[in-house]
């Protein structure tokens, strides 16, 4: 029997649990108790110790597991991994992000953010600061490429469930670098790839270095090192036959001739010019693979072959661009039947690379983020949490890849009876009923407002 005559004496012992694991024990006695302490080994029920307490147990000073901090990596610092570090630190993780580039920056030039994405960055608190720094458009044009106005269209407030903003690219990123703070982020950090063990992950960097954590979020985009890993057997990327070149310019809002946006349509080429700031405007062409000249691997190129096919005011916009970019082929990767394993998941272009006729590519990202987050807040089995967000994700995301390629499809259209009626299809339909039509199909693919 041990005795302790100090009335605030602790006892600091350890006992083996029948795990065979070792467990700390902080406890504080009362005078008077006393405690006799057993264990089990086989039939056996043997004595570890007859302790005559001062002070009683009162607590026990083990790491409670259910209030520790948790440690989320997460790898990217685009739209999706910064989206992801505001969220999951509003609930209650600890975040640190690993980004390869040395500089934090977002490249792009503009998106499009529906009323979901709006809702979601509400979630994250920094809807106001884009639709601040963004702009909604309401009033705009169907053009041929000559410049004939196929249809004019001002969208009735509200029918959408609620704010379309477009903005630029920059002004997103900085929103959300400003919520994530930049401390969060390891810039120069190059993932290579991850193990498991237990559930804990570690994250290993091309600098030799590596970081532990509970949870592993890849957020880096079609070329996702974290992806690779976890379907080392998956095919390349599809390409999609639609090649594309986007810029951004300020200044010459004027050339719009009083509507936000302008959007032109021909055999195999589709441009849209649209308002993204107070002053700015974003622009992109897409056009047929087969149209674009061999050898062409500049937009000042591509711009130069086809411009003189536009109207003045494509040409004026386009000519005062000082900063646009060729984007080559674009891509998009069949659905995964699942995105992670373990304690390891994927969001945004990491688990569903979209083609930009959805409208939806960073928006997904962000309702990744948010749904992730919200999944997460409780203290609940990381690994059967990820299985069940991407459950809930991973069918809604597959829809808008589907819907991606139809509508490429549609656009990319060549022959002369096509586009003809589609031509006829987009003249005669009423703008509310084409709205509500977009308003169904995205609620389909899980993209409404509370998606």
């Amino acid at each position: 029997m041990t005795t302790f005559d100090d009335r605030h004496a602790k006892l600091l012992f350890e006992l083996p649990d029948p795990a065979g694991q070792r467990r700390l024990r902080d406890v504080t006695c009362l005078r008077g108790a006393r405690e006799v302490l057993f264990t089990r080994k086989g039939d056996k029920i043997l004595k570890l110790a007859d302790i005559h307490w001062s002070k009683m147990v009162v607590k026990s000073q083990i790491p409670n597991p259910k209030t520790a901090a948790r440690q989320a990596l997460v790898v990217g610092a685009g739209i999706g991994g910064l989206s992801a570090a505001i969220a999951l630190r509003k609930a209650g993780w600890d975040v640190r992000i690993f980004e390869r580039s040395t500089s934090l920056r977002e490249l792009g030039f503009g998106l499009g953010l529906a009323p979901n994405a709006m809702a979601a960055l509400g979630d994250l608190g920094v809807a106001e600061t884009v639709l601040a720094r963004g702009f909604e458009p309401a009033r705009g044009e169907m053009r041929r490429m000559d410049g004939t106005v196929l249809k004019r269209a001002t969208i009735p407030r509200g029918i959408l469930g609620g704010p379309f903003v477009v903005a630029m690219r920059t002004a997103l990123y900085g929103a959300l670098l400003d919520a994530a703070g930049i401390d969060t982020v390891t810039a120069g950090s190059e993932a290579t790839g991850f193990t498991q063990r237990g559930r804990r992950v570690t994250l290993h960097l091309a600098n030799g270095t590596s970081a532990e954590g509970d949870l592993l979020v890849g957020a880096d985009g079609v070329r996702s090192v974290i992806r690779r890993q976890l379907h080392q057997n998956e095919p390349p990327a599809r390409p999609s036959r639609i090649v594309s070149v986007r810029g951004a310019v300020d200044g010459v809002i004027s050339h719009l001739g009083g509507v936000d946006g302008l959007y032109y349509l021909g055999p195999g080429v589709e441009s849209a010019h649209i308002r993204a700031s107070a002053t700015g405007i974003y622009w992109f062409m897409a056009i047929a693979e087969e149209l674009v000249p061999a050898n062409t691997t500049s937009a000042a190129a591509l711009l130069a072959h086809l411009a003189p096919k536009f109207d003045d005011t494509f040409r004026a916009i386009t000519s005062a661009t000082s900063e646009c970019r060729y984007d080559g082929v674009l891509v998009d990767r069949d659905p995964l039947p699942r995105w992670g394993d373990g304690v390891v998941t994927l969001i945004g272009d990491a688990a569903h690379p979209l083609l930009p006729h959805t409208g939806q590519g960073a928006a997904q990202a962000i309702v990744d983020a948010v749904t992730l987050a919200r999944m997460l807040a409780q203290h609940v089995d990381i690994e059967l949490t990820l299985r069940a967000f991407e459950a809930e994700r991973l069918p809604k995301t597959a829809a808008l890849v589907r819907q991606g390629r139809r509508t490429a499809r549609f656009m990319r259209i060549r022959n002369p009876v096509a586009c003809y009626v589609r031509e006829a299809a987009v003249r005669i339909a009423p703008l509310k009923s084409v709205m509500k039509l977009y308003v169904r199909v995205n609620r389909r693919a899980g993209t409404a407002v509370n998606s």
